[in-house]
């Protein structure tokens, strides 16, 4: 009987061992699967070194690429850039780069390049530049000033025209503004999409609570997303680009992403967005 005992008690203890060693690995696989299903913001890559402060973004479908551009103090070039950062194409332009902010693209594959930055508040001469990537040498200038700005700049609480960002749905352009007074209200703008000289429309406000870097519109304009330093602000079932902040709304915590200035709809489930120090992060609708 002690042999017996004696033989099966080490099988018995071998299978426990290597019996229930599955059982954990399960159980960590599972934990794995859950963040990462949970995980919707996945870095794609680094930006090349041309692009040192990205401060706008928007999808190529025909090259299945991303454009982006530097801000205030560079070099007015375009920067078509793949998946993995890697430097397609420079796009040198003949522009000024005042205060580049941010870019927009519309059904027939125009760009448009903001202009708009103005932390000062005090500038007049803003501009969006239309241009087709295969034709930059042709170009359309949408000049405008806001029409509710009587003084350049104004008081110190009402520093709210400075736009960070802006997108684009049905023949007009909409811009969001970068609240500098109390860092809080987002104030929605309406211009043509076609050159000229023109007082931005002022079409509503929003309390979002937080400075606005960036913005981008589903093709439908049913979903819009906006950026904020950390933070994605996605409007849902959205009935009037005009009025997106009457959607659905939700907002993500995207820390990780760092200083986040820029977003764009690669399609109606996902997002492109870049900070300003290089990175370039997808974001999952889903």
């Amino acid at each position: 009987m002690l042999k017996i005992l004696a033989f099966f008690i080490p099988v018995m203890v071998a299978l426990f061992y290597f019996l229930g060693r599955p059982s954990d690995t399960v159980t960590n696989s599972e934990a794995t699967t859950s963040k990462a299903t949970t995980s919707k913001l996945v870095r794609l890559a680094r930006l090349p070194s041309q692009v040192s402060e990205s401060s706008g973004v928007e999808f190529i479908p025909g090259r299945d690429a991303y454009i982006t551009h530097n801000d205030a103090g560079n070099k007015p070039y375009l920067y078509l850039v793949d998946r993995k950062g890697k430097l397609i194409e420079t796009i040198k332009l003949q522009l000024p780069n005042v205060d580049w902010e941010d870019l927009a693209r519309d059904s027939e594959g125009n760009i448009y390049i903001a202009d708009t930055g103005n932390n000062s508040n005090k500038r007049k001469e803003l501009a969006i530049y239309k241009l087709q990537l295969d034709k930059p040498d042709k170009i359309e200038a949408i000049r405008f000033t806001y029409e509710d700005q009587k003084k350049f700049p104004p008081s110190k609480k009402d520093m709210n025209y400075d736009v960070e960002a802006i997108f684009w749905h049905s023949g007009k352009l909409y811009l969001v503004s970068k609240d500098r007074g109390s860092k809080e209200t987002a104030k929605v703008y309406e211009l043509p999409d076609s050159g000229g000289q023109y007082k931005a429309k002022l079409l509503g406000s929003h309390k979002l609570g937080v400075p606005v870097t960036g913005a981008g519109s589903s093709a439908d304009g049913s979903t819009v997303a906006l950026v904020s330093e950390g933070g994605l602000h996605i409007f849902r079932n959205v009935s009037d680009p005009a009025t997106f902040y009457k959607g659905d709304y939700e907002k993500v915590n995207i820390k990780e992403a760092g200083q986040t200035e820029a977003v764009a709809f690669e399609n109606e489930n996902t997002l492109v967005i870049t900070s300003e120090d290089g990175g370039l992060f997808r974001y999952s609708l889903n």
